[in-house]
């Protein structure tokens, strides 16, 4: 039957007539349309005809298998482990290596700004964990440094060294390379080498940054807030932080070179210790 073009459709069939609507005419489960394949019966019914008598149960169901990759929320992180040696890099530099740096120096050492500098341009994944910022994520009560050192201060101090060593070796697990910076002393087990290895691992390379003392009392007028210290305080930690001098610990004496040599001389430094790493 053809239509005018424009013209309007024909009402739809009644109730029961329609191709849309056609359904077996007996009891029990809707039947195939017309020129289509039977319905197959759901999982675990029986088979048309069959009935569910006294001794019938369904078929058991395989178990559901394993969320698919893009499933938000089932990514399998590796463990963090304790950090082992890197193996040496093919080229000049540390190249491609997975590695773990602690930078130690004293405040207004420029710790901060050359590992952020070195994280950013290296090849490869690289994190930057700085320990004074995650003593900082302790809003209320935090431990001012400037109030000095007691138990309080040193409980969070702890607290944020052991943090650090967490991401530290998750970072590494997970193919990340990570360097950390510290105001670390050779003479204060408290605040000493053997925290941040217990806490990373063996495969720890620490280097250390000491500028004159000139250029850190300069470099510590710039700043602001909690982590501004007194002159008193920057000449006595910068007199500390000498017992670096013979521990066997690569020291770079970073006082008239700017950021990017600095972060290329870290670069050079950390090379040589993967090829022969320090005692310590």
């Amino acid at each position: 039957m053809q239509h005018a073009v424009g013209a309007p459709l024909p009402p739809p069939h009644g109730p029961g007539n329609g191709p849309w609507t056609h359904q077996a005419q007996h009891t029990g489960h809707p039947g195939p349309l017309p020129g289509q394949p039977p319905i197959p019966p759901a999982p675990g019914a029986p088979p048309p005809g069959q009935g569910q008598g006294p001794g019938w149960a369904p078929a058991p169901q395989p178990a559901p298998g394993p969320p698919a990759r893009e499933t938000t929320g089932h990514v399998q992180l590796p463990p963090g482990e304790p950090v082992p040696l890197p193996a040496p890099p093919a080229e000049a530099g540390t190249g491609t290596a997975t590695l773990a740096v602690l930078l130690i120096g004293p405040a207004g050492a420029g710790k901060t700004t050359v590992a952020k500098l070195w994280a950013g341009r290296r090849r490869v994944p690289t994190a930057h964990v700085s320990l004074d910022d995650v003593r900082e994520w302790v809003c209320s009560g935090f431990a001012d440094p400037q109030a000095g050192w007691n138990d309080h201060s040193e409980a969070q101090y702890r607290l944020a060294r052991r943090t650090c060593g967490f991401a530290a070796r998750n970072f590494l697990a997970n193919g990340i390379s990570c360097i950390l910076d510290d105001a670390v002393f050779p003479d204060r087990p408290v605040v000493g080498l053997g925290g941040w290895k217990r806490h990373v691992g063996p495969g720890l390379l620490p280097v250390v940054l000491l500028p004159g003392l000139e250029v850190v009392l300069e470099r510590n007028a710039a700043r602001s807030g909690n982590r501004r210290l007194s002159d008193e305080e920057v000449a006595r930690i910068h007199g500390r932080m000498a017992g670096w001098y013979g521990s066997g610990l690569p020291i770079i004496d970073n006082s008239t070179y700017d950021v990017e040599t600095t972060a290329r001389v870290l670069d050079d430094v950390l090379a040589r210790s993967i090829a022969s790493p320090p005692a310590w």
